[in-house]
């Protein structure tokens, strides 16, 4: 496997740890005295953000394992353990944080494709096959924590360095992350750079107070925290009584929002303008741009994905209607969404989500923000400059989006996902031609023998949206939501290999 296309892969992992955010965030801010003031709500919620090293090493062994097995996710948290109770013995100053489940899961994933089916003589039968793997997971990771007690510091000092020059940079920062966030969509790698900056960039000491009869939390900075001690005063707060202090810090920009740091929200903020403003808006240009007597089959492909980001901030439906097919409108949209975050935080705007930019966070975490309304009105200018770039550039260069391609781009694809597997597979060249299905939220993650045996224009016909070929073996495919549905059919009826 080449190295996109274990990044392909290893970003596939990350989406189930992270899918786990929404519920976390939902009951953290469910439970806050804003709104329905249930505090074992909010602490079910704070555990599940508390736990999220945890949570990435069980998910990405998974994710990496073959089968998905659940023996894997057992040595994901045997791994965890060890390799983080053995490197705080070695060097109590390490903070491994989320970077210590991604050690863990990746090494167990590994070592449950290796050692899964492996037979011991029948003495030792009882500990062999899957139960195995944590044995051995275990033992890797107590070298790796050999390994990360030496080499772990200076790289640590790396990413804070990193992590201090993005922050302290300003507007350069927060666009270029931004830019980058939207142009790795179509490798599928921008989920790695997420983890980076939403659960590693800052980081908090969580303490928790009792002010007005309520219990309730604020993220202050470490040397800050420091001072401060049980029953005292929280600065800021009138009339706070210390009930709490985290003993780990709470490291990213997702986490630390919810964790109630008042600095957080960087690089969230700027993308609910894009996501609920922008790309719709965009689509509607699409539409508008294509010809009279195709803007009825555009408008039924491009306003439902519009309007699915629109609520949930699920964009990659829409981008791919015009990823491939418009270059050009995809560069200007990832400087756009660059320029968004940089706005946003130019106007003093602080927010964040549990899932994704859309309606449903942007509501659900209103309590939370700082300046939220501005969010709405810039959202509008957003709007209305998408708007104008994507039709204006459209009629200008005559771009083949929606409507005035001749291909089929529209979802064709009907009856139930079993019935159709022997198609896509047919599609993807046969199942002898499929070694390894996944899936994601929006798209199939493939490893094939061979790449040039897909057929594209079949693939579209039959509802994909997009066509990523990572390298000779590695091939992604945009469907929407239903992408999970697909490849759980297609490897229920994939014949043996």
């Amino acid at each position: 496997m080449n190295l996109l296309g274990y990044l392909q892969t290893l970003g596939k992992a990350l989406m189930l740890p992270i899918a786990t955010l929404p519920v976390a965030a939902l009951l953290l801010r469910l439970g806050q005295p804003d709104l329905l003031s249930i505090p074992f709500m909010a602490a079910a919620g704070s555990a599940i953000f508390d736990q999220l090293p945890l949570l990435f090493a069980l998910g990405i062994a998974v994710g990496l394992a073959r089968d998905g097995g659940g023996a894997a996710a057992l040595a994901g948290a045997v791994g965890y353990f060890v390799l983080t109770g053995a490197v705080v013995a070695l060097n109590a100053d390490i903070k491994l944080s989320f970077f210590g489940g991604i050690i863990a899961g990746i090494i167990a994933g590994h070592c449950y494709n290796r050692f899964h089916g492996v037979r011991l003589p029948d003495s030792l039968g009882f500990f062999g096959g899957k139960r195995l793997v944590p044995i051995v997971t275990g033992l890797v990771c107590l070298l790796a924590a050999l390994m990360v007690g030496l080499i772990w510091p200076p790289v640590q000092q790396a990413i804070d360095a990193f992590a201090r020059a993005v922050a302290g940079s300003g507007a350069p920062g927060q666009f270029v992350y931004g830019a980058l966030n939207r142009a790795l969509i179509p490798l599928g790698l921008h989920h790695v750079l997420n983890s980076l900056f939403w659960f590693g960039l800052g980081e908090c000491i969580k303490v928790s107070y009792e002010a007005a009869g309520q219990l309730q939390n604020i993220c202050l900075p470490p040397a800050l925290a420091g001072t401060l001690s049980l029953g005292g005063a929280v600065p800021g707060v009138d009339g706070a009584s210390i009930t709490h202090l985290a003993e780990q810090a709470t490291r990213g920009d997702l986490n630390r929002f919810f964790a109630g740091d008042p600095t957080a929200g960087v690089f969230m903020a700027g993308f609910y303008p894009v996501m609920m403003f922008g790309l719709p808006a965009a689509a509607l240009a699409m539409v508008l741009a294509a010809p009279k007597g195709r803007r009825a089959r555009a408008g039924g492909l491009l306003l439902s994905v519009a309007l699915t980001s629109l609520l949930t901030g699920i964009t990659e439906p829409l981008e791919f209607t015009f990823m491939f097919s418009a270059p050009l409108l995809y560069v200007l949209h990832a400087l756009l969404t660059g320029l968004a975050l940089v706005a946003a935080n130019g106007l003093g705007v602080l927010h964040g989500f549990g899932f994704s930019a859309g309606l449903f966070d942007l509501v659900l975490n209103w309590g939370l923000a700082t300046h939220p309304w501005r969010l709405v009105g810039l959202g509008l200018v957003v709007g209305l400059v998408y708007f104008i770039l994507f039709y204006g550039v459209i009629r200008v260069f005559h771009l083949a989006t929606p409507g005035r391609d001749t291909g089929a781009a529209g979802d064709s694809a009907t009856g139930g996902e079993r019935e159709e597997a022997d198609e896509w597979m047919v599609a993807l060249g046969g199942a002898g031609n499929l070694e390894q299905i996944d899936a994601c939220i929006t798209r199939l993650r493939l490893s094939l023998k061979n790449t040039a045996l897909v057929d594209d224009a079949r693939l579209r016909a039959l509802g994909a949206r997009g066509v990523v070929r990572l390298g000779e073996r590695h091939l992604q495919v945009v469907l929407g939501a239903r992408a999970e549905a697909v490849a759980e059919a297609m490897r229920a009826r994939r014949a043996p290999s």
